[in-house]
């Protein structure tokens, strides 16, 4: 069995003495593991880095083995933006969530499109506010997206104010404000309304951690990555 495709690397871990069993994102077969012979070594090392885009050799003689890996460089996300902290922590985070989160060998192409724009943004100017977006059309490539266009209680779509826990759909300021203990805060550049920045991110990585742990990892009883969470507590929420 033989296939080749374009992943990106979501992590890479000691097997052996020198070998390196590597998890993918790839377009065409989803999240798929396979055995690098030799990934120890400097040269590969720099090139397994988690977030980097590959083109990937699998073979494997059943489908259903691990199957061994030859991969080559394509772009070096990793390290643009090594030096720093913040941006490599949400390239940590998109990693972590989607090595947990998918399921494994299922081909979900918006998903590798969506982390390659992703990591193309991250050295830029907004790459927090659309880290947040991306967490959001992950969720709803999963089948748990959320509507955040209009009022669920039937007030004006113009005042978004928060988001129904129970039903993902976004409520009016007016709605919502005698509710405001039980609903999530909707923060404005999700709304519609510009804004953006540390505290408007820190809520909206609130909001999806909430959705990502109700629809995704409790199910299956696993909790939030901890790469994800060292992401959120980066940006804290306002009291």
């Amino acid at each position: 069995m033989h296939w080749s495709d374009e992943g990106i690397v979501l992590s890479a871990r000691a097997h052996g003495e020198n070998g390196v069993i590597v998890q993918l994102l790839t377009r065409a077969q989803g999240r798929h593991a396979g055995l690098v012979r030799g990934g120890q070594g400097r040269r590969v090392r720099g090139v397994l880095q988690p977030g980097n885009l590959v083109a990937a050799q699998w073979s494997g003689r059943l489908p259903e083995h691990l199957g061994t890996y030859v991969c080559e460089p394509l772009t070096g996300y990793a390290a643009r933006v090594l030096d720093d902290p913040d941006r490599l922590a949400a390239l940590s985070a998109a990693a972590a969530v989607c090595e947990s989160a998918l399921p494994e060998r299922e081909p979900h192409a918006a998903c590798f499109e969506g982390l390659c724009a992703l990591m193309e943004v991250l050295p830029g100017e907004h790459w927090a506010e659309v880290y947040v977006h991306w967490e959001l059309a992950l969720l709803a490539e999963l089948g748990f997206g959320l509507d955040l266009t209009a009022c669920a209680a039937g007030g004006a779509n113009d005042q978004l104010a928060f988001v129904s826990p129970k039903s993902g759909r976004a409520v009016s300021l007016a709605a919502g404000e005698p509710y405001r203990e039980k609903l999530l805060p909707l923060p404005g550049f999700l709304a519609g309304r510009g804004g953006g920045g540390p505290e408007e991110v820190g809520q909206g990585l609130a909001l999806t951690s909430f959705f990502l742990e109700r629809f995704v990892y409790a199910p299956h009883h696993k909790p939030i990555p901890a790469a994800r969470q060292r992401l959120g507590h980066r940006f804290p929420a306002p009291a």
